[in-house]
């Protein structure tokens, strides 16, 4: 799903725009044990109450592609064969009515999932009557291409509430009280099927994750039973170990510049196009970059098949998990120095008398611990 796509959905998910008459809750505590499961009835929610229960389920459209939402392709097997996809197929077809389906999805998660706290698992399906598109992009004030059935599920913490001080009217003074648990926010959860061209992909669904750093490949195993995922915020480690083991003795602080300096910029003018599309490359493609960098053929194909072996030929890389295009960082054992991108090219090295240097030209503007200095010349 593109940005747009994912933006569409994301606004049909409102108390006044989406038909979701009835939302369905289990909820678990930290030890695997189902505590409750109930049928939420929308028309008897008061209005906060509806707020609040849709903006949880909202969430899961929330964030950046390729960072907190994710694909999950199924293969044509598993649309024919697997288990996992008839289960969501049935959530889905049966708009949650299903009883039996919903207990055994509810057990897939309870079984598989490790929070430290109680969480609730929230479903909702809705139908969309995806509207026709002008020449203009305006939607037609009539008709539908077709309907779009989906469901939505949220998995969100509950957390203990704090003791604070509260007005007791027969008392008439402030006493501690115990605030009773409240729902903390939605850690992850996922769209099922995906909105790819306006229109259902069974073959897809999308998962979100609150944290960068985290995937929950428990869930998805236990729900989808796909490929694994990398987590965003490892995609730059693992890219960084794979070109420091391809070009080895050429990974000089000129290669790595030039490699953040091309990326960055690719990213930047991707942001500047509006293209809803995000933003993606191949290992053949990093491949041609380090080359483009001043990389030899060699380095470059031992890169290819390295990015291979540690992202799997699957996976849809996005440069800003690769490269982080917002700062420039340069460590040594005793010195950080942080850099705007824009500026990177400021940084250099150099051997005087056989010492290795960084090279920064001072020029006005010169700050200490947030005291202007002054240079001295020779």
């Amino acid at each position: 799903m593109n940005t747009k796509e994912i933006a569409e959905i994301r606004r049909r998910i409102t108390v006044k725009r989406s038909n979701m008459n009835e939302l369905y809750c289990c909820y678990v505590n930290s030890s695997k044990e189902v505590l409750e499961e109930f049928e939420l009835s929308v028309s008897l929610m008061n209005e906060s109450e509806k707020e609040m229960y849709f903006n949880l389920m909202k969430k899961v459209l929330s964030g950046t592609p390729g960072r907190n939402l994710l694909d999950i392709n199924f293969s044509t097997k598993q649309v024919m064969e697997s288990d996992r996809h008839k289960l969501l197929m049935t959530l889905r077809n049966s708009r949650l009515k299903d009883a039996e389906a919903r207990g055994t999805f509810f057990r897939l998660i309870t079984e598989s999932v490790d929070l430290e706290s109680n969480y609730i698992i929230l479903l909702g399906c809705d139908s969309y009557d995806v509207p026709k598109k002008g020449a203009d992009g305006a939607d037609f004030a009539e008709g539908a291409d077709e309907v779009y059935h989906y469901l939505v599920c949220a998995i969100c913490p509950v957390k203990d509430g704090k003791a604070e001080l509260g007005y007791a009217p027969t008392d008439k003074v402030f006493r501690c009280m115990n605030s009773s648990q409240r729902v903390a926010g939605t850690e992850f959860g996922f769209l099922f099927p995906a909105f790819d061209d306006r229109a259902a992909n069974i073959y897809n669904a999308l998962f979100y994750s609150r944290s960068t750093g985290t995937v929950h490949q428990e869930f998805i195993d236990a729900v989808f039973s796909t490929d694994p995922l990398m987590p965003a915020d490892d995609q730059e480690k693992a890219f960084n170990e794979v070109l420091a083991e391809s070009v080895q003795e050429s990974c000089s602080f000129e290669l790595v510049k030039a490699v953040h300096s091309e990326v960055r910029a690719r990213v930047m003018k991707h942001k500047e196009s509006k293209d809803p599309e995000m933003l993606s490359v191949t290992p053949e493609d990093m491949g041609d970059l380090l080359q483009e960098c001043g990389v030899s053929q060699e380095e470059a194909e031992a890169f290819e098949e390295k990015c291979l072996e540690q992202f799997g030929s699957k996976t849809v890389l996005s440069p800003a998990n690769l490269v982080n295009v917002k700062k420039f960082s340069v460590v040594t054992p005793h010195i950080k120095i942080s850099v705007e991108p824009d500026f990177s090219y400021l940084v250099e090295t150099r051997v005087i008398d056989g010492k290795k240097y960084l090279l920064i030209p001072a020029g006005e503007g010169v700050e200490v611990n947030g005291l202007d200095v002054k240079v001295k010349k020779d």
